[in-house]
């Protein structure tokens, strides 16, 4: 099944909340979503956006998307490329499309000159984990993910 890959556009506002509110169902979170069509076109493409997305079609039906933003690596002293979110829908699975993006994603990364593409995934995750195995990525076991969020956020922030 031949895919294509296209620069979201914020008329693809709904569609990504569509595929952001799927993925957050599969990973068990369906409740904690709290973006908007509006909280979308703001933070992914309004001014001063750090965010870019791009949508995977086939036969231009959307059928997947990613977000992505830069960050920087001190020691290699470059921007590195940060996936956010991966998500192809379940009709699509199976047939390369998370790969596909993955490929596309790898090349944004190689022609910004990024010194890492990055990414993190659910430990149960096993079908994502594989597709990952399998295209070279290596896990980064040494590291512990932290998160602050919330009244935790907002209280630290406050902090004396």
């Amino acid at each position: 099944m031949p895919f294509t890959i296209r620069p979201a556009t914020s008329d693809d506002a709904a569609t990504i909340l569509g595929f952001i509110t799927e993925l957050a169902v599969f990973e068990k979170a369906g409740h904690e979503v709290e973006a908007t069509e509006e909280t979308i076109r703001a933070s992914i493409f309004g001014e001063g956006s750090v965010t870019h997305a791009v949508i995977l079609e086939s036969d231009a039906k959307p059928a997947g998307f990613a977000v992505w933003f830069y960050n920087y690596s001190t020691w290699q002293a470059k921007n590195g490329l940060y996936l956010e979110d991966l998500y192809v829908s379940p009709d699509h699975r199976g047939s390369g499309a998370g790969k596909l993006l993955l490929k596309h994603l790898a090349q944004v990364a190689v022609e910004k000159g990024c010194g890492r593409f990055e990414w993190s995934v659910l430990d149960w995750n096993e079908p994502a984990i594989r597709v990952y195995d399998s295209i070279g990525a290596e896990p980064q076991t040494e590291w512990i993910r932290y998160r602050m969020s919330g009244e935790a956020l907002a209280d630290f922030a406050r902090a004396e």
